[in-house]
């Protein structure tokens, strides 16, 4: 009896797993774990994940000034600008939900948690907020080992699907962005680039829609913005199917072009 309930345990731990997409098992997993994200979001992150230092404990609050960001982003001191900033938060308070797997006393679990402990916004335009204990290790790790490419550089990301490839290749290149290796399967790219909907299933596009409208798009952006390295993108088929894609990113010593095969 207890083998069937232990089954009947992992099929569901299993299901939970296979409708979302946000399970973290090491560090650079949190660079691909927000596909619902757009691109302002991401850029508020950002902004929140520069404040982190490498002797910063799980306990560690930060704050942040709302006029500070709007400055960063180069936009003007309107209200309308302010609340797209409070309604940016709202969004990375909602939309970072996380999986982490866990391994107690020889058994699999796993934590539903999410980035931020808490968030508050103040009357005078003080931001103050708290990285989940639980996730905070990562978020440390992340920042310090593969967050190398600096603020500047992302606020000259126009796309989200950029943005997401360039954070992915930062966290591939283990703090190096002269080479990276990013590889999946279709599902784990249509993860990283789209998210999930309303209800937490993972968003599904046709192999040529999502190489179009995603990846030639993306790529081809990061190589205006980057045009001594090459993106060699890889599609991986069984057959005439689509089943994923391998995207190198090199900085050879000769000029380079975009590839894509």
């Amino acid at each position: 009896m207890a083998i069937i309930e232990c089954s009947k345990m992992d099929k569901a731990i299993n299901s939970l797993l296979s409708r979302q997409n946000y399970l973290v098992t090491q560090a650079n997993d949190l660079a691909r774990s927000f596909g619902n994200l757009t691109a302002f979001e991401h850029k508020v992150l950002d902004y929140c994940f520069s404040f982190v230092k490498a002797e910063d404990t799980s306990k560690q609050i930060y704050v942040v000034q709302m006029l500070d960001i709007i400055r960063h982003l180069g936009l003007n001191k309107s209200g309308k600008n302010y609340q797209r900033v409070a309604e940016a938060f709202q969004a990375l308070n909602t939309k970072t939900a996380l999986y982490l797997r866990t391994y107690k006393n020889g058994k699999n679990g796993i934590i539903m948690t999410s980035l931020f402990d808490y968030i508050e916004i103040i009357e005078d335009g003080k931001i103050e907020f708290q990285f989940s204990q639980k996730v905070a290790p990562y978020v440390f790790e992340l920042k310090q080992n593969f967050y190398s490419f600096k603020l500047s550089e992302l606020s000259n990301v126009r796309s989200k699907y950029a943005l997401t490839l360039l954070k992915l290749w930062n966290a591939n290149s283990m703090g190096k962005l002269n080479k990276a290796t990013i590889k999946g399967t279709l599902e784990e790219w249509e993860s990283w680039f789209l998210g999930s909907d309303n209800e937490g299933k993972p968003k599904r596009w046709s192999a040529g829609r999502f190489k179009q409208r995603v990846l030639s798009v993306s790529i081809d952006e990061l190589g205006k913005l980057y045009p001594k390295n090459l993106f060699e993108l890889t599609v991986e088929k069984s057959g005439r199917k689509v089943v994923g894609y391998r995207l190198d990113i090199i900085q050879p010593k000769l000029h380079c072009q975009i590839r894509h095969t």
